[in-house]
C-alpha cells in the first residue's frame, strides 16, 4: 500500500526536493496534500502534475478554482486534518510552521520535520501530542536526520556528545571589520547550500546552527553541554556522534536535502537511493572551530536553551524580525545579534508548564502571545537603532 504524503510548503527549496523522491518512489508514495504561501502559479502547476492531491494557498492573497482547494491559515490547518496523510513533510519557514506541524500530529500522521522552530519554540507540546496521538517525529535537517539515523544504529544510551557540522557560512573567515559591510546580497550567497532567504541569512550569522543546538538538545533529550559546534566547510559530514567509548561515528553524503527527506519519507524501512552517491577519490574535509566573538547567534543559542522556558521561543522570534530587517536594508548584519541580545536580556522566565499544561490550548495561546511581545520589542529596537 502507497504511503499518502502531505508537503507543507511545496513550492520552496525544501518541497521541491521533496517532489524529487515522490516522484522517484512513485510507486511508493501517494501525494495527498500540497501547500504553498504565495506562489500559486506553482501550486497549480503541481496540480496538473498530481491531480488528486488537494492544494492550499495559504496566504488566501487570490482565490482559485479548485473542488479541492484550500485558502489561507485556516484553510491549512483544515487541509492537514481531512487530507488523510501518513506523513506530512513541514517545509514551511519559521514559526508560522508550529500550528501546521500541531495540526499534523492531531490528525495522527507522523511528522516529517524540516520546520525547526517547531521544535525551538513548542517541543514539550509537539512531544505530549505525538505520544498522546500515536505519531511520530522524525527529522529531515540534515544534521538531525544524521544524528537520528547514528543514535538509531548505535543506541542512544550509548552517546556521549553529539556533534553538529556547520558550513561556516561565507563570511567565515571575514575580520569583525569587514563583517560589517555585509550586504543582503553577499549574504544570500551560500557557498554550499540553496536554501530560502531567511536559512540562508541565518548560516551567515550561524543563528541557524544555534537553532540546530536548541532544536537537537529538546529531540534528542541531552544537555546543552552535550552539544558541540564544529565548522565544516564542505558540508560532506552532516553530523557525527561519540559514543560513551571515545569512538566517533559520522553520517556523510553529498550536500544534498533529497538524502534526508528520502530517509525520513521512507522511515522506518531503509530503501535504496538513486541520487548521486559520494565520490571519495578527491575528497577533502575541514574541521575547525567556530568564532563566538564573530558569530554572537551561536553563544546566545546555548544561553537560550539553559535558560529553558520562553527563551527558545524569544531567540527565535527576535532572530526572524532582525533578519527581515537586514533583509529590507533596515540594518546592518551585524546589529542581527544585538538585537537578538537585547530582547533577550529582558525577564523571559515564563512559567513551567507540565506535561497535562503543554496538552491544552492555553499554551499554545501563551507561547504565541510572547513570541508577538518578543518580536515588538525587536521592532522597537530596530527603530531605535535608526533614531
Amino acid at each position: 500500500m502507497k504511503k499518502k504524503v502531505a508537503i507543507l510548503g511545496a513550492t520552496g527549496s525544501i518541497g521541491t526536493s521533496a517532489l524529487d523522491i515522490l516522484r522517484l518512489g512513485k510507486d511508493d508514495f501517494e501525494p495527498v496534500l500540497f501547500s504553498s504561501h504565495r506562489n500559486l502559479d506553482g501550486l497549480l502547476a503541481l496540480s496538473k502534475e498530481f491531480p488528486a492531491a488537494a492544494l492550499v494557498y495559504s496566504s488566501g492573497e487570490k482565490n482559485f478554482d479548485r473542488e479541492n482547494g484550500y485558502l489561507g491559515k485556516k484553510g491549512l490547518l483544515r487541509a492537514i486534518e481531512e487530507c488523510g496523510a501518513d506523513i506530512v513533510l513541514n517545509g514551511i519557514a519559521g514559526a508560522p510552521g508550529l500550528e501546521p506541524s500541531l495540526a499534523a500530529l492531531k490528525a495522527g500522521a507522523d511528522l516529517a520535520l524540516a520546520n525547526k522552530e517547531t521544535i525551538v519554540m513548542a517541543s514539550p507540546l509537539v512531544f505530549a501530542l505525538a505520544e498522546k496521538h500515536g505519531s511520530r517525529v522524525i527529522p529531515v535537517d540534515s544534521e538531525h536526520s544524521a544524528i537520528f539515523n547514528l543514535l538509531e544504529a548505535h543506541g542512544r544510551d550509548k552517546a556521549l556528545e553529539l556533534l553538529l557540522t556547520a558550513s561556516g557560512g561565507p563570511f567565515r573567515t571575514w575580520s569583525e571589520k569587514d563583517l560589517k559591510t555585509i550586504g543582503p546580497q553577499e549574504a544570500l550567497n551560500h557557498p554550499t547550500w540553496n536554501m530560502g532567504p531567511k536559512i540562508t541569512i541565518d548560516s551567515a550569522t550561524l543563528a541557524n546552527k544555534g537553532l540546530e543546538v536548541i532544536e537537537a538538545a529538546f529531540l534528542f533529550e541531552v544537555t546543552p553541554d552535550q552539544i558541540k559546534v564544529i565548522i565544516h566547510p564542505q558540508s560532506v559530514v552532516h553530523s557525527m556522534v561519540r559514543l560513551r567509548d571515545g569512538a566517533v561515528y559520522a553520517q556523510l553524503s553529498k550536500p544534498d536535502m533529497r538524502f534526508p527527506i528520502h530517509n525520513a519519507l521512507y522511515y522506518p524501512e531503509h530503501r535504496s537511493c538513486s541520487i548521486d552517491l559520494l565520490d571519495f577519490d578527491h575528497l577533502v574535509l575541514e574541521f575547525e572551530k567556530p568564532d563566538d566573538k564573530k558569530f554572537p547567534m551561536l553563544p546566545l543559542a546555548y544561553k537560550a536553551v539553559r535558560e529553558g522556558g520562553l527563551y527558545p521561543a524569544v531567540y527565535n522570534a527576535a532572530n526572524e524580525v532582525a533578519v527581515n530587517g537586514f533583509l529590507k536594508g533596515k540594518i546592518a548584519f551585524v546589529d542581527i545579534p544585538r538585537i537578538v541580545e537585547y530582547v533577550m536580556n529582558n525577564n523571559w522566565s515564563g512559567k513551567k508548564l507540565s506535561q497535562a499544561d503543554f496538552l491544552s490550548e492555553r499554551a499554545l495561546d501563551h507561547i504565541l502571545e510572547n513570541d508577538k511581545l518578543a518580536r515588538r520589542l525587536a521592532e522597537n529596537y530596530i527603530l531605535e537603532l535608526n533614531g
